[in-house]
């Protein structure tokens, strides 16, 4: 079969590569739709967390095929197959493949799980950048149903993750919410955090187009720190105080910078981004000034139900959202526009396998 291979950092291949055998207990699927992830953008780009540094093992173990974000029809059963699944079947895996085995996983915190097994970085966990790819035997599979289109289910992955960032903000009714960032990611949160009905739901980002998406996934205001002086602003919508919660999603130092000096006493911050580069802030605003709530935000446990179910209903506008389909020949201007992300907001690709 077709499919890209990482060599190392940079060096990403098309190549011809053995179709996967589905052995007791995994699933074969023909990959309908794959995304191009920030954090895959970030690997092929070089990003420390990925390849290593003084402070960190290196996560990623080439020769690999990328790719945790995706859709497949089910088309092979091995012994056992788990998960309900039948050939044919429209399918998602999480993207945390959990071992079960050690202290993360025997305390119910699967997706922190110790050896960490996401698709695509990992030679015992091949991803979806190819024709067909192989659901573990201890992988957490899902059938879509039939209100969800096949393409469309690409964004369950990132969705479910926006879902889990938002329930770790702890969003009150009475809550001043805001989201910075509308990629994908921020516009998953803020359709999130509508379903929190918060007093007041924010959106930032620098892109007139996105934040107008912002308003269809159901923001009530959206501000262009570009434009106007952003924590000014809500400040005055709350008396002075600022908001009780914020949400980080751009991956950009400011934001961090922008997020503490926005946020009330006593609030909460939740960061999720993948930074290229550390983030150095006055710590103590965290503590001695404000006493606030640092809450981290990572992968999506027990939300991919609740991502399928939004894609349902359809409560975000994901025809726009998923702004580029491309072929899997092209995953290089696939990296392209997701690293750059002046003209994308969603790249999938598109393996062309045969039925």
């Amino acid at each position: 079969m077709k499919a890209v291979v990482c060599h190392g950092p940079e060096d990403y291949r098309l190549e011809e590569v053995p179709i996967p055998v589905a052995g007791p207990g995994e699933v074969l699927v023909r990959t309908l739709s794959a995304g191009v992830c920030a954090g895959d953008a970030k690997c092929f780009a070089g990003a420390p967390m990925f390849w290593g540094d003084e402070h960190r093992k290196a996560y990623c173990e080439p020769p690999v095929v990328p790719g945790h974000e995706f859709v497949g029809e089910v088309v092979a059963l091995g012994e056992g197959g788990k998960g309900g699944l039948t050939i044919g079947d429209v399918a998602v895996s999480e993207q945390i493949v959990p071992c079960g085995e050690c202290r993360y996983c025997w305390s119910g915190s699967y997706w922190m799980c110790m050896p960490h097994d996401i698709y695509g970085f990992h030679q015992s966990t091949q991803g979806a950048w190819a024709e067909y790819l192989k659901f573990p035997a201890k992988a957490l599979n899902y059938r879509l149903p039939d209100a969800v289109k096949p393409e469309h289910g690409v964004f369950v992955e990132p969705l479910a993750c926006s879902v889990h960032a938002v329930n770790r903000g702890n969003v009150g009714l009475n809550d001043v919410v805001v989201i910075s960032g509308c990629g994908a990611l921020g516009l998953g949160m803020v359709a999130a955090a509508r379903l929190k009905n918060p007093a007041l739901l924010i959106a930032l980002d620098l892109k007139l187009h996105r934040l107008e998406l912002a308003g269809r996934c159901g923001a009530d205001l959206t501000m262009n720190p570009s434009e106007i002086d952003v924590v000014d602003e809500v400040e005055k919508l709350t008396h002075g105080y600022g908001c009780d919660v914020y949400i980080e999603a751009t991956g950009a130092p400011a934001s961090v910078e922008q997020g503490l000096a926005m946020i009330w006493k006593l609030g909460t911050f939740v960061e999720f981004s993948v930074f290229r580069e550390r983030v150095s802030v006055d710590w103590t605003i965290i503590g001695d000034s404000k006493e606030l709530n640092i809450h981290g935000a990572h992968l999506s446990p027990f939300t991919y139900p609740v991502a399928i179910r939004m894609i349902a209903k359809n409560l975000l506008p994901l025809d726009d959202i998923l702004s580029h389909r491309l072929p899997v020949d092209d995953f290089k201007e696939g990296l392209r526009l997701t690293l750059d992300g002046s003209e994308s907001l969603k790249v999938t690709l598109q393996p062309q396998a045969s039925a």
